[in-house]
């Protein structure tokens, strides 16, 4: 009876080993959905949908962009770690996706829920502030909130959006009393920024640009490893000595957990061609403001847990506590 049990189960093993490599090599035979959870328009949503037509071309197939907002971020990435692991049910992550769990109480696990595929790219932000603001430099405006503790504000797009955590890592690191406000998103927040109610905050590229370009902004610092190309005066915030504020909005492919490894290595092989395809990287780099990026799905997996260990921590020393996602 033993030896019968033995041999079903190393029987059975070797038959979804075999399924698994089948449908590997008949993987895609349908469209492909791409989820993001942002609404149309958002910075999530139109790197989505400037990957989409080229991943599309690669795989033969359609890849469909299906937005999925709410609870920042929560809703979308919740329907793809119940989907069937099978590669069809996409998920476009991005830096907010890291912040999930420290903010609200999930029914899924953001690193063991889902296989990274790659990373794709970076979206740069800029630290902004009111051009009637006498501070030139992030170490003047650091230096300005010190001598008027407790006067100086900073603008986020809501309690736990990557310009919250960023003003709590400013103020924990420099020692500062500086004011948080939050607004319902980007546009009310930077807005303040721009009438002058309140006196900071980091600027996804695509909102910021036009207002620094126009004088309506001043930028100390940009995240990211190199200066930003649009703004090339403007120094990258460890060029400005803040290191730790460097992150900029990265984006990453993941897939449900347990999607055989043959459909991710595909998947991340197809992502490779799509980002060297110079008419998708015009398209990222003029619509999303985003320099492409590629990685083993390794490296994503390794890169992803980094930054919700990150971002968790900032959080936790902020003293926020999981909530109810609504």
């Amino acid at each position: 009876m033993m030896k019968r049990k033995a041999f079903i189960a190393a029987l059975s093993a070797a038959a979804l080993a075999w399924c698994a490599c089948v449908h590997a090599q008949g993987f895609p035979v349908r469209p492909v959905t791409l989820v993001s959870s942002f609404p149309a328009g958002s910075g999530n949503d139109l790197v989505a949908r400037a990957v989409a037509p080229a991943l599309g071309e690669v795989l033969g197939q359609p890849v469909i962009v299906d937005n999925r907002p709410g609870a920042g971020g929560a809703i979308g990435a919740q329907y793809v770690a119940r989907a069937r692991p099978d590669g069809y049910t996409l998920y476009l992550a991005s830096l907010s996706f890291s912040v999930l769990p420290s903010l609200m109480s999930l029914s899924f696990d953001p690193v063991k829920d889902f296989e990274a595929v790659m990373l794709m790219g970076e979206q740069g932000m800029a630290f902004v502030v009111p051009t009637s603001l006498p501070a030139g430099s992030m170490k003047e405006l650091v230096a300005l909130a010190k001598a008027r503790p407790g006067h100086l504000n900073y603008a986020s797009a809501g309690v736990g959006s990557i310009g919250h955590l960023t003003g709590e890592l400013l103020k924990s690191e420099q020692g500062l009393n500086i004011v948080h406000v939050p607004f319902k998103g980007t546009p009310e927040a930077m807005e303040s920024v721009i009438t002058g109610q309140v006196q900071m905050s980091l600027v996804a590229m695509p909102a910021a640009e036009p207002q620094i370009k126009a004088g309506k902004l001043k930028a100390l610092g940009v995240t990211g490893k190199a200066r930003y190309e649009g703004l090339p005066d403007v120094p990258t915030m460890a060029e400005a000595g803040f290191p730790s504020i460097s992150d900029s909005v990265w984006y990453a492919v993941l897939a449900p957990a347990n999607t055989p490894r043959e459909i991710v290595d595909q998947l991340n092989a197809a992502l490779r061609k799509v980002v060297a395809d110079p008419v998708t990287v015009e398209r990222l780099k003029r619509s999303a403001k985003a320099e492409p990026a590629s990685s083993t799905p390794q490296e994503a997996q390794a890169y992803v847990r980094a930054q919700v260990a990150k971002w968790g921590a900032v959080a936790k020393k902020a003293g926020l506590q999981p909530q109810a996602a609504k």
